[in-house]
């Protein structure tokens, strides 16, 4: 059975009786100290919740605070990444330390301030999956990190290195992880500092107080006393714990088996085969994140090569089909393969509602959690309605918000585009007689109605030109012309005839919607 209280009664003893990685704790409180003092740089501290950087928080905070009042003359940011999807826990777990980091440094007048930043709401995880189509990231399409995650956070920095001139970012990185973290913190350090110069953003240096740590050793400083900022880590072990889906037991020395090694990131992450720290969770008792999980290996079997047709459209956003040769055995011989596009949009329509549906269930039955903000809904609907491909003039979104809720949200009329499903059934009735594809005519259509009014409709023909050199058709049709055009330059460039049908096309639908 673990101690449910820290090994000293307070931060002050732990310091002065605690070695680890071979150096006192008093020495790198100091060491922290002396450079916080060396010039006017102000501290940006990375806070992802997680062991590591709560173990640099706490560490920072402790020295600063046993500063002199006067020279605490530079100020410390302390900023947390929420990428929208992180694991809840997580979550609530970072949102009540930043809370009570504010809290306290009002109350003892500590230069710190705590900030929570998120990706701009076109850049989030379900407004590029579920709005643009773009499919779960994988290894070699890993999309979402620089968008959700790397970007806010090198925003807020470079806004204070604007300011400020210089900033010094401080990290939770740990040699100890993996070779190459290693291998990458040595490469940028300047000779004779403890500051390394930042890999990426001009005007920031990052400082790494624990590099030399093992994981052994950060819970051996985070479970040793209480926090600065109130409260104890007990429950932060709790969830590596749960994660590891294990016995664990509590960290007194060196010498203890520690927690398990656990990484807590997005639940939506699919670069990862299983998510193990979730699995473990759910072994542990957390039997809620059952149905994220269940959604989460959903998007995952979107990635595996076999069954990308089931779930991808044919064509790429650019509404072209684009092809690859793929070898199929040892004497050089290949065949030609489509390389899929965005999700169809009837997969993406499904896969909201199961995740509202899921949302939905987790409040009815008491907890506090939110899987979509309405600003994504917003921004998924206005990338429909436009989608290059399958434009959903249906404007099927806030029918399916009001399906699960029962209640509608406030949607901006503007958003809902100029035509209905029934211009686009009607569209349809005409396929067939006109041998032009409907969607085809429904995005000359959107074309036209955005730049009506406009003085200058410059650039008008360059873009029905595009439109009229993308692939339509079904892929057996659209593989069809790119055999019999094969010798041509333009192989989907329309004939004459093709192009009357469709001019004739768009006369009778004003007509007829007149």
């Amino acid at each position: 059975m673990s101690i449910r209280k820290p090994l000293y009664p307070s931060m002050d003893e732990m310091l002065s009786q605690t070695t680890i990685a071979g150096r006192p704790l008093l020495d790198l409180i100091q060491e922290i100290q002396n450079l916080y003092l060396e010039d006017d740089k102000p501290w940006v501290i990375g806070f992802s919740g997680g062991k590591d950087s709560t173990t640099i928080l706490s560490l920072i905070y402790v020295a600063i605070e046993k500063l002199n009042a006067e020279e605490r003359h530079k100020h410390v940011y302390v900023i947390s990444s929420d990428t929208l999807v992180e694991t809840p826990m997580v979550v609530q777990m970072f949102e009540g330390v930043l809370k009570q980091i504010n809290l306290k440094a009002q109350e003892h007048n500590l230069p710190f301030s705590a900030h929570q930043v998120t990706p701009k709401i076109e850049q989030t995880f379900w407004a590029n999956l579920l709005g643009k189509g773009y499919p779960a990231p994988t290894q070699n399409f890993r999309w979402c990190t620089e968008r959700m995650k790397i970007d806010p956070v090198s925003e807020f920095i470079l806004d204070k290195v604007a300011r400020f001139g210089e900033v010094v970012v401080v990290l939770g990185a740990r040699s100890d992880e993996s070779a190459s973290r290693a291998q990458v913190i040595a490469k940028h350090k300047i000779e004779g500092s403890t500051l390394s110069r930042h890999s990426s953003l001009p005007g920031a240096f990052t400082y790494m107080p624990i590099e030399d740590w093992n994981f052994d050793e950060v819970w051996m400083y985070l479970l040793g006393a209480p926090t600065p900022w109130g409260g104890d880590h007990f429950e932060l072990f709790d969830l590596y714990k749960g994660s590891s889906a294990g016995e664990c037991p509590l960290v007194i020395d060196t010498k203890t088996p520690s927690c398990g090694n656990s990484r807590f990131g997005c639940w939506t992450c699919t670069v990862v085969t299983k998510d193990r720290a979730m699995e473990g969770l759910i072994e542990s008792g957390e039997h809620w994140l059952q149905e994220l999980k269940d959604f989460r290996d959903q998007l995952y079997r979107s990635t595996i090569p076999e069954n990308k047709e089931q779930y991808r459209n044919f064509k790429r956003r650019t509404g072209k089909v684009q092809y690859a040769r793929k070898a199929i055995d040892d004497d050089s011989n290949t065949e030609v393969k489509t390389i899929p596009g965005p999700y169809w949009m009837k997969q993406r329509q499904a896969w909201l509602k199961e995740l509202l549906t899921i949302e939905k269930n987790l409040n009815d039955s008491g907890r506090e959690i939110s899987l979509i903000q309405p600003e994504e809904l917003y921004a998924i609907r206005r990338e429909w309605m436009f989608d290059p491909n399958e434009p959903d003039w249906a404007d099927s979104l806030p029918k399916i918000y009001k399906e699960v809720y029962g209640t509608e949200l406030n949607w901006a009329d503007q958003d809902s585009g100029t035509f209905t499903q029934a211009d686009a059934e009607l569209l349809k009735s005409l396929e067939g007689e006109h041998e032009v594809p409907h969607e085809l005519v429904m995005k000359l259509i959107e074309l036209e109605q955005s730049m009506d009014g406009l003085s200058r409709r410059k650039g008008l023909f360059n873009k029905i030109g595009t439109l009229l050199n993308r692939d339509w058709g079904s892929l057996e049709e659209i593989k069809a012309k790119l055999h019999a055009n094969q010798h041509q330059t333009d192989h989907t460039s329309l004939d004459v005839g093709y192009q009357e049908k469709l001019d004739e096309l768009t006369k009778e639908y004003e007509t007829l919607k007149a």
